[in-house]
């Protein structure tokens, strides 16, 4: 088993309703998302994934969530835009766009401060 991961980070901001506190007054983060991809085996060239794939398929992903307010995002028009459900929607997105036989989604890390941060995944 192989795992490949890039990180990225956008900018957003967001409020979490009818939460108990600061965080339910509008808000925003500097993100940090890690991707970590597991592959079965390698390709004819040696690689479990090219990067430069994995990269292009996140980018897709953060430049739809960047300097918005995450609220209005028709992802989280049900859900809260919470860390945990932003893990979620960049992996659900992630195994739309880039899985194969021999590779998928593994996990995806989103923090909101260098402190604090959640891991999705659905192993």
């Amino acid at each position: 088993m192989y795992e490949v991961f890039t990180t990225t980070h956008f900018s957003s901001g967001h409020h979490l309703r009818n939460y108990p506190g600061n965080c339910e007054k509008p808000h925003g983060h500097n993100w940090k998302v890690k991707v970590t991809m597991r592959a079965d085996e390698l390709d004819e060239l040696g690689m479990a994934l090219d990067f430069r794939d994995l990269k292009a398929a996140l980018k897709v992903i953060t430049d739809d969530l960047d300097h918005r307010d995450l609220n209005e995002h028709p992802a989280f028009q049900r859900d809260n835009p919470s860390s945990e459900n932003i893990a979620r929607h960049i992996f659900a997105e992630l195994k739309k766009s880039l899985s194969s036989e021999r590779y998928r989604p593994h996990k995806v890390t989103v923090l909101e401060t260098d402190a604090c941060g959640v891991s999705y995944s659905e192993d």
